[in-house]
């Protein structure tokens, strides 16, 4: 990523972009724009790994920043909205819920995102029935009034019932080569309903550092962007980095001013920030 300096005086002064900031969520900053490479350093890999095991910080962004996506989503500002359900209702007891899906979304190998694959994800809350390939209805085991907010998280990623454990979502990127506990690449897909709310870098790399300090030292040397930290003090005086919440982020990286309430930004860091 070329480096330059964040300048967060920036403000929307256009109708459009007052538009924009409603559709994304995003707050008063610099602009939003596509290019780049996303470079984050994470804890919590193993060689053991894989699409289906492994729930590590690094796999945790894997599933939930880059390549799968869920029936809701807590947004940067703390909202919750809808990802790949469009609307959802209950019953009175919230023990039946019911998720309308969204229309024409596709996972990253070309096949529709369908009720049946909904229904194979989420098997382990309940009875999920397909009333349609655009309806599933959700009977849990016990009532669960926040089950939309339960849905947004890692947990609940929509995999493809056809290759659950292949690394293929209908999120914004796309795998180009996992190994596991060591590294994930991945690019931007080239048309996605998500196109101009998220989804800002071409690339986005995952390594993998064990050693926070070593982690530390990667951000303070720019030979990434950003990584979970358990001790900021080697980055004492290095104004150009931003460290808060357990995490170190290089200001040449811009982010809702608006943050969630984890780690990059509840997981999805990835997707939501860009190039400043």
């Amino acid at each position: 990523m070329t480096r330059k300096p964040l300048d967060r005086r920036a403000l929307f002064a256009s109708g459009a972009a007052a538009a924009l900031l409603a559709a994304t969520g995003l707050s008063a900053g610099t602009l939003p724009q596509r290019g780049g490479k996303l470079r984050l350093a994470l804890s919590g890999a193993a060689r053991s790994d894989g699409w289906l095991l492994g729930n590590g910080l690094f796999m945790q962004v894997a599933r939930l920043g880059l390549v799968y996506e869920t029936l809701t989503e807590v947004a940067a500002d703390g909202t919750l909205r809808p990802e790949l359900a469009t609307s959802w209702t209950s019953s009175a007891d919230a023990r039946v819920w019911t998720f309308d899906l969204r229309s024409g979304v596709a996972f990253h190998d070309g096949t529709a995102v369908t009720a049946a694959d909904v229904a194979y994800s989420l098997a382990g809350l309940g009875a999920v029935d397909q009333i349609n390939a655009k309806r599933v209805a959700i009977t849990l085991h016990q009532p669960d009034s926040a089950l939309p907010f339960t849905l947004s998280t890692a947990d609940h990623v929509i995999r493809p019932a056809h290759a659950p454990d292949a690394g293929i979502g209908s999120g914004l990127y796309r795998v180009t080569r996992f190994a596991a506990g060591q590294q994930l690449l991945a690019e931007r897909v080239k048309t996605h309903w998500k196109d101009g709310q998220a989804g800002w870098f071409d690339f986005v790399e995952l390594v993998s550092i064990p050693a926070s300090d070593v982690r530390a030292q990667a951000v303070a040397e720019y030979l990434v962007d950003g990584a979970d930290i358990a001790d900021a003090a080697a980055l004492t005086g290095f104004n150009d980095i931003a460290v808060w919440d357990g995490q170190a982020v290089s200001r040449s990286v811009a982010m809702p001013a608006a943050l969630g309430r984890g780690v990059f930004d509840d997981l999805r860091a990835p997707q939501r920030w860009w190039g400043a």
